[in-house]
């Protein structure tokens, strides 16, 4: 969800750190939350640049008090971010590969408990999701990742061509990469993390500059569009798609904050070195996400939008419930071990590696 494993540079970088400094980032490069209890804790995720959404009326039944923190049990204390530069490795990823399930206008991270409250979501990988998911109900539910052991929620806002609804086919590639030059310090998510990567109310411009930008939309030739190309090659191979990328750096404390973003960072470059590192207040290096979404859709492209209006609007959550053993199999044997592998665990070009999952996905 590799053509290449593209690592922050610093120009994408600098410009996230400008967009937070003025207000307008879509997603803290590093900036703690705000106090709990705060005013401004309650209104971040209903405003942004002028704009409003609905605010939530609810709260996650994992929400202790319902002042928007979720506060990790137990938390990571006494970590500072790895400064260490291992041997170069050009790739330190696997894959989850994750068809759809359903859509639904339904957002457990955003609107908890409130059905029908968002736009039209897409959702892959666990079978469940809805506006009452909890940690709990995820790890009941089923998957249609290839690893079993993978029953975390992804989904998306639903792409139309006018009505009608484009679903991506098939197993779509979600990768789990190294954001951090210390490839070896990344440890697997903690059970229930949440968070959203980008925004419904970003701007094109803050769109084409957030630090979480690949290549844009992409159809045929055509690269880093922000909006929908007009047109793409009316051709059986070509498709429209996406690469995003989310933050990697954690604060320790909390599985989700108000704004369902401040407990994430990227990583910053390591000042007068290209090295990337945690941030100090987000010192927790953990996988970097990157969806890589392929909707069957070309020729003529005049209607096609987003359920959240568009193209600059593409957003993406995530709803951790892995296996806690099989994520940690994955992580150490690919991530941590300098590899690139496919949802098994399994890098073709070192056989002698093995894999970390057995034939049918699962641990051995």
């Amino acid at each position: 969800m590799s053509r290449r494993s593209k690592g922050l540079s610093a120009t994408l970088i600098t410009g996230a750190l400008l967009l937070t400094s003025i207000g307008l980032g879509g997603v803290a490069v590093s900036a703690g939350p705000p106090a709990p209890h705060s005013s401004a804790a309650r209104t971040i995720a209903a405003t942004h640049s002028g704009h409003t959404m609905a605010a939530s009326v609810a709260d996650s039944p994992e929400d202790p008090d319902g002042d928007g923190y979720i506060p990790a049990n137990p938390p990571v204390t006494g970590v500072t971010p790895s400064t260490q530069d291992p041997p170069h490795r050009y790739f330190h990823e696997f894959q989850a590969n994750c068809s759809v399930t359903h859509t639904r206008p339904d957002d457990p991270i955003v609107y908890p408990q409130q059905p029908g409250k968002s736009h039209d979501h897409t959702f892959m990988g666990n079978t469940t999701t809805d506006a009452y998911s909890t940690t709990a109900s995820l790890e009941a539910g089923g998957t249609t990742c290839k690893a079993p052991g993978d029953l975390s929620g992804y989904w998306m806002p639903t792409l139309y061509n006018g009505d009608q609804r484009i679903l991506p086919v098939g197993p779509q590639v979600i990768y789990y990469k190294a954001g951090v030059t210390d490839y070896t310090s990344v440890r697997p998510f903690p059970k229930g993390l949440r968070f959203v990567v980008g925004s419904p109310m970003q701007s094109a411009d803050e769109f084409r500059h957030h630090p979480g930008f690949v290549e844009g939309w992409e159809c045929g030739d055509s690269y880093f569009n922000t909006e929908f190309p007009a047109t793409c090659p009316n051709r059986a191979d070509v498709q429209l798609n996406i690469r995003f990328q989310a933050p990697s750096c954690w604060d320790g404390k909390y599985l989700d904050t108000p704004d369902h973003k401040s407990h994430m960072a990227y990583p910053v470059v390591k000042p007068g070195t290209n090295d990337n590192i945690c941030p100090a207040d987000h010192p927790v290096a953990l996988p970097m996400i990157e969806f890589k979404m392929a909707f069957p859709v070309n020729g003529d492209m005049s209607k096609v939008r987003l359920a959240s209006g568009p193209g600059h609007t593409f957003h993406y959550d995530f709803f951790n419930a892995w296996d806690d053993p099989t994520l940690k199999a994955l992580v150490d044997h690919c991530v941590v071990g300098g590899l690139q592998c496919d949802a098994r665990g399994y890098d073709e070009t070192h056989p002698e590696a093995g894999a970390a999952l057995d034939e049918n996905y699962e641990l051995p």
